[in-house]
């Protein structure tokens, strides 16, 4: 009984490990965010969004991206998806605007991605809708509110702005940085001028260092569940002093 408790305790604590390690990562980047995250005006960028299903049960049948009305672009294409059906609807803007000199008072809105039958982004998968874009307003950052729908009807609004000082709301939208500074990329470049002020000698951060960090710390998580479980099998498996040992021992009078 005593060697099946503590198997079963150490079998308990390597999976909290695991489990902390998988959820580490996912943490960091489940939700729609789109690639790349910064473009210079004027250019026509590919633009990639990448949508990880959330939901334990249901799959993603449709994803819908909304497009700038006050900073338009002219031109919007998809990359056709196997599985996928894929529309940009074009329509009137709220107000017209000036873009090199001519007034523009119609531009894509939307782009709308839906399944077909029996295609969907899995639980557990994610997938990949690409569209190329432009011209590329001379702005700070083009905000593109998504809307992802399952198959239960429940559908998940990434329309949330993120602020200036980078705290990401719950359900940020998709950012394309222009001419403002991504604030991840701000947080760096204030960090390292404090440094510098202070006297440090620190130089700007590779961008790969805190991913190396998180693989170290999830490392080492795993590792120390690995000791323990080996800890506790040398443990259960300590032989235990025969009848014949004992007896001598109880007329020696230890």
């Amino acid at each position: 009984m005593k060697k099946t408790s503590l198997a079963l305790r150490a079998g308990a604590a390597l999976g909290a490990a695991t489990l902390l390690a998988v959820a580490a990562p996912l943490a960091a980047s489940a939700h729609v965010h789109v690639e790349p995250g910064q473009a210079e005006a004027g250019s026509y960028s590919t633009l990639t969004f990448k949508v990880p299903n959330e939901s334990a049960d249901a799959g993603t049948v449709a994803f819908v991206v909304d497009l700038p009305t006050d900073t338009p672009f002219t031109s919007v294409s998809y990359q056709p998806l196997p599985g996928w059906t894929a529309e940009v609807a074009t329509g009137a803007l709220p107000e017209p605007v000036e873009i090199d000199g001519a007034t523009v008072s119609e531009a894509p809105l939307t782009v709308t991605w839906t399944a077909d039958e029996g295609t969907e982004i899995a639980p557990g998968q994610f997938q990949q809708f690409v569209i190329s874009a432009g011209a590329v307003p001379d702005t700070g950052s083009v905000v593109l509110p998504a809307h992802q729908r399952y198959s239960d009807g429940t559908v998940v609004d990434w329309d949330e702005p993120t602020p200036a000082s980078g705290d990401e709301p719950e359900n940020p939208a998709p950012t394309l940085y222009v001419n403002d500074t991504p604030p991840d990329e701000g947080h760096a470049h204030e960090s390292d001028d404090a440094a510098v002020a202070a006297g440090g000698d620190s130089a700007p951060a590779d961008d790969g260092s805190s991913s190396v960090a998180v693989a170290f710390g999830i490392g080492g998580l795993a590792l120390g569940a690995v000791a323990l479980v080996v800890s506790v099998v040398a443990l259960t498996r300590r032989p235990r002093p025969s009848a014949a040992g004992r007896s001598a021992d109880d007329r020696s009078g230890r």
